[in-house]
């Protein structure tokens, strides 16, 4: 990905979902312009979902997602439905596809479900090609049973398509994510980040939470300064006045702390991400969990990306290393990455999520709620990491 991309995460997420066969995979074709998914007769050709993110006049950067029928059965369409579940967590706007009207058992209840996760959707009636009289009576009974008028494309023909595309274009979804600075900066203001150089980073690029970071600081109008954890005393005495404020990398907290300007404010990459991805005062309540552990707790450790093993990796290495040092090797750790993250949490006494920079914060809420539902703390890297230090009532974050 080129610093010049969005990435995936960022954009507002559009999920395809319709019965097999309804044409989900011929209108996201037609949608992007391209043979993005494998279009076929035969039911249940889309397996896992397939994402294309496309730039949509006025709304911005989107991905949309091609999903699996709602009505696939047996045990590969189990597996299957859970994928497009999972596709429905990180959707923000909806698209219904009907190809027929007189069997609406599934859609009424994915309708339900949208709505009950407030996400907007549009029904699309795949039917262009029927006569106009099938078409009307169709389009009464849908906007009658789901008090929504449909609109009515051909996905094969691309009727309709433009039209179906301004108005997704006009759409706004439920959870809009605010600049990741708001509320810590201002224009002028000074501002310090300070990011380890070390087996973590990139050969020749930054990690992704810092040129996000960045970019937010250029378009607030800040003043940037950047630093690695071993040149901090050169760059602090460099300034002719203390920043307003210093964003480093969670592992560098204690660090930091010692040396920063009385005046200078503090947070992390990850934690700014815990604001603006998840529910920054779950996560602050979740930390004080620590407190209560012991040896015998169980801790479940999040990644939402997926990498090699690093001898130094802050979810793999450091935070267990912290934690068995505060609680003893007997302390039990897992660790998920990527989309893995269990049904069942209750066994856990904490959850320590990264900062989910690949994750929409959609997605990251829904983890959350999973998490609260089933009675189980949740918590994130950057958080966790200034409560060890014994520094959490001493950093800043936004109040989303």
């Amino acid at each position: 990905m080129s610093l010049t991309e969005t990435p995936r995460a960022n954009r507002t997420h559009i999920g395809i979902f319709g019965k097999r066969n309804a044409g989900k995979s011929s209108l996201i074709n037609a949608l992007t312009g391209q043979n993005i998914a494998l279009v076929s007769q035969e039911a249940g050709t889309t397996t896992d979902p397939v994402y294309k993110a496309m730039e949509l006049y006025p709304l911005g950067p989107v991905v949309f997602i091609d999903t699996a029928g709602f009505d696939d059965v047996g045990n590969l369409g189990k597996l299957r439905l859970e994928r497009t579940e999972e596709a429905l967590s990180k959707t923000e706007i909806g698209l219904i596809v009907v190809s027929d009207a007189t069997k609406l058992d599934q859609e009424t209840k994915w309708i339900g479900k949208l709505r009950e996760k407030n996400i907007p959707f549009i029904l699309v009636l795949n039917k262009a090609d029927e006569t106009k009289e099938e078409i009307e009576k169709w389009k009464e009974e849908l906007e009658k049973t789901y008090e929504t008028r449909p609109m009515v494309v051909s996905a094969l023909k691309g009727t309709g398509i433009l039209e179906l595309k301004q108005a997704i274009g006009k759409m706004t979804p439920a959870e809009k994510e605010e600049s990741l600075v708001k509320g810590l900066a201002s224009e002028g203001d000074l501002v310090l980040l300070v990011m380890p150089q070390d087996i973590q980073a990139p050969k020749g690029r930054l990690i992704l939470p810092q040129v996000q970071v960045t970019r937010a600081l250029l378009d607030m109008g800040c003043l940037i300064v950047s630093t690695d954890s071993t040149h901090l005393d050169m760059a602090l005495a460099a300034l002719k006045n203390p920043p307003k404020l210093i964003i480093t990398d969670s592992q560098c907290f204690n660090l930091v702390y010692e040396k920063k300007p009385e005046e200078s404010l503090l947070t992390s990459f990850s934690v700014i991400f815990a604001a603006q991805k998840g529910d920054i005062k779950a996560f602050i309540a979740g930390a004080h969990a620590l407190d209560k552990l012991n040896s015998d707790s169980r801790v479940l450790i999040a990644e939402a990306c997926t990498h090699a093993p690093l001898e130094e990796d802050i979810g793999r290495v450091k935070i267990p290393a912290m934690l068995r040092k505060k609680f003893g090797e007997a302390i039990t750790i897992d660790l998920v990455s990527g989309v893995d993250f269990p049904g069942d949490l209750s066994g856990y006494d904490l959850i320590i999520h990264c900062g989910g920079c690949m994750f929409n914060k959609k997605y990251m809420l829904g983890r959350i709620e999973r998490a609260e539902g089933q009675g189980t703390c949740i918590t994130n890297y950057g958080v966790v990491m200034a409560k060890l230090n014994g520094i959490l009532d001493k950093i800043v974050y936004q109040d989303i």
